[in-house]
């Protein structure tokens, strides 16, 4: 998945109309934050992710994820350590580009 700094930076700046059409809007929220990693939550953690592949805003979903440094729960179908990797990636592309 391609993520340009310029990319996330307007969409922490337009509306989240990308909220209107999530598959999770009208599933209970405390699925997507599970306590821990282990035990129960890994089964919560794959029903989760298995709403946002459904889910045609799972892209923008992620990316709004990324650009605000969401830290918690599951977002665009990520873990909270997927996210990380992710923004690793990321941030270390873009200092190799600068």
């Amino acid at each position: 998945m391609a993520l340009s700094s310029a990319h996330l930076l307007t969409l922490t700046i337009e509306s989240d109309e990308w909220r209107r059409t999530a598959a999770c809007r009208d599933t209970d929220p405390d699925l997507f934050f599970p306590v821990g990693t282990t035990g129960p939550a890994i089964e919560q953690i794959a029903n989760a992710k298995a709403v946002c592949q459904q889910c045609e805003s799972q892209t923008a979903c992620l990316e709004f994820a990324i650009a605000t440094n969401q830290d918690s729960g599951i977002w665009g179908g990520t873990s909270e350590e997927e996210r990380r990797q992710l923004r690793k990636k990321f941030n270390n592309r873009g200092r190799r580009t600068a």
